[in-house]
């Protein structure tokens, strides 16, 4: 939280009204005299009296996170005065999805990549259903018919033994 000294120079707030800045001032303790434009953004967009109002109506320990969220609420109306934050949170859930399409289209392409290189001649695990329901070794892991993704024993495939193939006689994966 910052402070205003009162006896120096008074706060933002009442520097930009033009008034006195008293010892019991409301705007002090947020709109410190070296953030001029963090009041008058607020002020332009939500109004002295209502912000005010605002900050007495609330308990002093959620005071500075108001002030915090009508200053960044304000500083984004200025930038975009029709969508504010909604429009910098649209633009960033775009960007979210854009980068999981990139990361899934990546994923894809290793996983072609891990299949790529399979032998010619490839092995099918006795005992593991028949055609179409085995697992087809390859490069250090298995191949699973049923899904087309490649296992390679990794931790989260539930199988302790890491060779790539379930003991449930199922299939892998």
């Amino acid at each position: 939280m910052a402070s205003s000294s009162y006896s120096n120079s008074p706060c933002a707030a009442c520097k930009f009204l033009r008034r006195k800045c008293l010892p019991g001032c409301i705007f002090a303790p947020y709109f410190p005299p070296e953030e001029p434009q963090k009041f008058a953004n607020v002020h332009k967009i939500f109004g002295a009296s209502n912000v005010s109002k605002l900050l007495n109506e609330i308990q002093p320990h959620q005071r500075e996170d108001a002030v915090n969220s009508l200053a960044y609420e304000a500083e984004a109306r200025m930038k975009d005065p029709v969508y504010g934050c909604v429009g910098a949170i649209s633009v960033l859930q775009s960007q979210v999805i854009r980068l999981q399409k990139e990361l899934d289209a990546t994923n894809a392409d290793l996983i072609r990549y891990g299949c790529s290189e399979m032998p010619r001649a490839p092995h099918v695990f006795p005992g593991s259903g028949g055609v179409g329901q085995g697992s087809i070794q390859f490069g250090g892991g298995s191949f699973d018919q049923n899904s087309g993704f490649p296992n390679y024993g990794y931790p989260w495939n539930n199988n302790p033994s890491g060779d790539g193939h379930d003991s449930g006689g199922e299939g892998t994966m």
